[in-house]
């Protein structure tokens, strides 16, 4: 327990911080007075600083061996890059802010998730029973941060984040590093991983199913205040929802050796496009709590196969790569694609018909993946034979 006690605190701290980010900024834009699509090319930015700084974060942690040292230096500088961001009023401007801000904030999640599974292989202990905890912190603060910023107002959310960031940096200085390889690498080595086709088409086919996990990240608060919602009911959402993520993860060493991970991934593509019809059609707001509930049986299932499946896909001596370039398409590419067009239709139509759309992208992503796992085991069938 003491040797994952710092790691634990870390991620339970840093994900308490990005429920601010997560849940309420797209609303703390809206009450700023931007525009639906001006909020959508803003939450595309973020996005788009996370695909260019999460690779090179990874890269660096291999080179020299420490996931630590990354960690306190980006929570450094999204800290000052949340004061910028915060304090800017021009668009123009704020573009610029948001980009800086989230080339530092967003690597902090990656890295740590690395760092968590090197540590969960070293001491042969789940993943899930040490990422459980950064699922419980983005609950409970989903769960106060709602009462509090009802009470104080949205436009205030820099307080609560800025408290959280700088415990997370200050729990960072206690936190154990894990060396998973004392292979040398470059970065021409690390370059090859651009060119692992079963790696790389992995990545590209499970966009389809997070390009409408990130949507929804950065429109649920949108879509609860048009069915009428407050900032507390957003609150509720979020708890009920990552609860559950939690649930699983906790879970994982019962249910995930049951079948091959690219089964579970399938199904939890299948009930992504379940949740987002039922989205879709409802009309009363009320009914978004109990359906978040299979927010934990399709994200919670399906990022930690899919974290597991690549880990095993790239070398040792490149995890940290790796990682962060699987966290590049699953948050950042994916949250570029589904924040700007998010709000571009929600814009011309309505979020309701958005949520159509992404059942049907993610339905789409599920049937892909299948295929994707069919040709895998028949390679792995002819192998077998030869």
């Amino acid at each position: 327990m003491t040797s994952t006690l710092n790691l634990k605190a870390l991620l339970f701290f840093y994900y308490s911080a990005m429920t601010i980010i997560i849940s309420y900024l797209p609303v703390y834009f809206q009450e700023s007075g931007i525009s639906s699509g001006q909020i959508g090319f803003l939450l595309a930015v973020g996005p788009l600083a996370a695909m260019i700084s999460q690779p090179f974060w990874g890269f660096m942690s291999d080179k020299y061996k420490t996931s630590k040292k990354m960690i306190m230096t980006c929570l450094i500088g999204a800290i000052i890059g949340s004061i910028l961001m915060f304090q800017t009023v021009n668009y123009s401007i704020l573009i610029v802010t948001v980009f800086i801000f989230f080339a530092f904030m967003s690597p902090v999640g990656g890295l740590g998730d690395s760092l968590t599974q090197k540590t969960a292989n070293r001491l042969s202990v789940s993943f899930g029973s040490i990422r459980m905890y950064g699922s419980l912190g983005f609950a409970v603060m989903s769960l106060l941060s709602g009462f509090l910023l009802n009470s104080i107002g949205v436009t205030y959310i820099y307080i609560p984040f800025l408290f959280f960031v700088t415990i997370t940096l200050l729990i960072s200085i206690g936190v154990k590093d894990v060396e998973a390889s004392k292979v040398p690498i470059n970065l021409k080595e690390a370059l090859k991983l651009l060119r692992h086709k079963k790696f790389m088409l992995f990545l590209f086919i499970m966009m389809f199913i997070t390009i409408t996990h990130r949507t929804n990240d950065s429109f649920l608060g949108i879509y609860i205040f048009e069915k009428g919602g407050t900032e507390s009911f957003i609150g509720w959402a979020w708890f009920i929802g990552v609860v559950s993520e939690a649930i699983v993860f906790a879970t994982a060493t019962i249910w995930f050796r049951k079948f091959h991970a690219l089964t579970f991934i399938v199904f939890s593509g299948i009930l992504f496009a379940v949740r987002w019809f039922i989205m879709g059609v409802i009309q009363e707001p009320l009914l978004v709590l109990p359906l978040q509930v299979m927010h934990g049986l399709s994200f919670g299932i399906f990022y930690l196969c899919a974290f597991d499946y690549v880990t095993k896909l790239i070398p040792e001596q490149l995890q940290s790569t790796g990682h962060l370039l699987f966290y590049s398409f699953f948050f950042g590419i994916s949250g570029m694609i589904g924040s700007s067009i998010g709000g571009l239709i929600i814009e011309q139509e309505s979020v309701a018909f958005l949520y159509v759309i992404l059942a049907c992208v993610a339905l789409i992503g599920a049937i892909s993946l299948l295929v994707y796992q069919l040709i895998y085991a028949k390679a792995v069938k002819k192998q077998l034979q030869i």
